[in-house]
Formats: C-alpha cells, structure tokens, sequence
C-alpha cells in the first residue's frame, strides 16, 4: 500500500484537469502540461482533485502507483507555480551572463562555453556567479541544470566549478611536506 499514492492529488481553483484519449493535461495561470497516462494506474477526477489507483493488483502497478501520483503532482504544482534551480559559479575568472536565448559561460577553457536556452526554460544571472533556471516542467528544469553543471563540476580541492545551491563539496586536503 502506497502512502504517496493514497492521498488524492488537490487542484487549486484556476487549474483545470482533463483525462482524455491516454493523456492528463494540466491547465493553469503559468501554461499547459501533459503527461501519457500508464497502462496499470486508473486516474479519476473527484471532488476537488486527482485520485490515482493501481488498475489490477500485479507488482509493476503496486511499484508504478507512488511515482505516478508524484507526476501528477508536478504537473499542477508546475502550472500554479513552477520549479526553479539556483547554480553557484566558484573559481578566479569563472562567470556565467545570458545573451538573448544564449548563456555564455566562461570557465576557464580556451573559448566561451554558449549554452543555447530551450524552449519553455527560463535562465536569469543576477550576478557574475549565479545562474538561476526556472520553467514549470520539472524534468526540462533539472536536466538543464545538469547539462549546464557538466561543463566544469566542482572539484573537491579548491571547490572551483559549477554547483548547486546548498551543495556540499566534500573537501579535500592536499599534498603535505
């Protein structure tokens, strides 16, 4: 029995839900997401929400049934308020800026790193070192903020690289005399 998977997922007023043709789309002030529904979970709408259930009793539906109500989830967390990633830049010369539908990093390579932004992501530099990703996917959020972190990650001796927000870099001592 799934304790995620128990509870009814709520949608706020201003958000409309629709269960049509093997698709839930997701309707509210910041745009529209769908997502296919899974062959073993049932998917209702009840007074003020979305139920998700196992269809049958097999252990593929008992092991889908949590992650599918947490999909859910995001979808209408994603349409009321969107998701957001903060990358911190460390290292002499290391600065991030945005260009139109470009970031251009620079993180001590021989050329600028220009990042192209996708479509329905939103990148902001408040400063020099900061990067911050916002959409209301919560896939395309974190794969970009990966993407973007793969071009120099932090190294553990001086820290320098690309890392997020309340990451800890496990430290470590170099060579002694």
């Amino acid at each position: 029995m799934s304790r995620i998977g128990k509870k009814p997922v709520s949608v706020p007023s201003g958000v409309t839900a629709n269960i049509a043709g093997g698709e839930l789309s997701v309707k509210g002030p910041k745009g529209t997401l769908t997502m296919p529904l899974a062959d073993d979970i049932k998917y209702e709408t009840v007074d003020g929400g979305i139920s998700v259930q196992p269809a049958n009793d097999t252990k593929r539906a008992r092991a889908f049934w949590g992650m599918q109500r947490t999909l859910v989830q995001n979808l209408v967390t994603g349409v009321t308020e969107g998701f957001s990633k903060k990358l911190l830049i460390t290292g002499v010369g290391y600065r991030a800026s945005t260009q139109g539908k470009t970031l251009k990093l620079q993180l001590g390579y021989s050329h600028d790193v220009n990042f192209d932004i996708p479509e329905g992501i939103e990148i902001k530099t408040p400063d020099q070192t900061t990067v911050e990703i916002s959409g209301i996917d919560k896939q395309k959020v974190g794969q970009v903020a990966a993407e973007i972190r793969r071009w120099r990650k932090p190294e553990p001796y001086k820290g320098k690289g690309i890392k997020y927000d309340g990451e800890f870099i496990f430290r470590k001592e170099g060579k002694k005399k």
